[in-house]
């Protein structure tokens, strides 16, 4: 099993949404991929709720069976819709992805 997770610090006031509202957004963007694309076994997306300062804004842990799950995933059209709004919203990333 291959898991995905990834970290996110969003940006305040793009597009008129206040930091919580654009990860609400983003959140439900990647919620929505659950059931599309069938590589992925879990996705549960978290909204932070501690007021560190060296703490990121949104996170993914997701989980596939193998690296191709995940590459699939990855090129998927649904997702890279997702990948466009974090674009824009998104001001610092962190990753990490291991096997268990």
């Amino acid at each position: 099993m291959l898991k995905h997770i990834i970290m996110w610090r969003i940006k305040d006031n793009v597009h008129g949404l206040s930091k919580f509202e654009s990860a609400i957004k983003m959140k439900d963007a990647l919620e929505g991929l659950v059931g599309i694309i069938t590589e992925i076994k879990t996705l549960e997306v978290g909204i932070n709720i501690n007021d560190s300062d060296s703490a990121y804004d949104i996170v993914l842990f997701s989980e596939f069976e193998d690296k191709s799950g995940l590459e699939a995933y990855k090129i998927h059209p649904q997702h890279m819709k997702v990948v466009e709004l974090a674009k824009t919203i998104v001001s610092e990333r962190a990753v990490v992805d291991y096997i268990v």
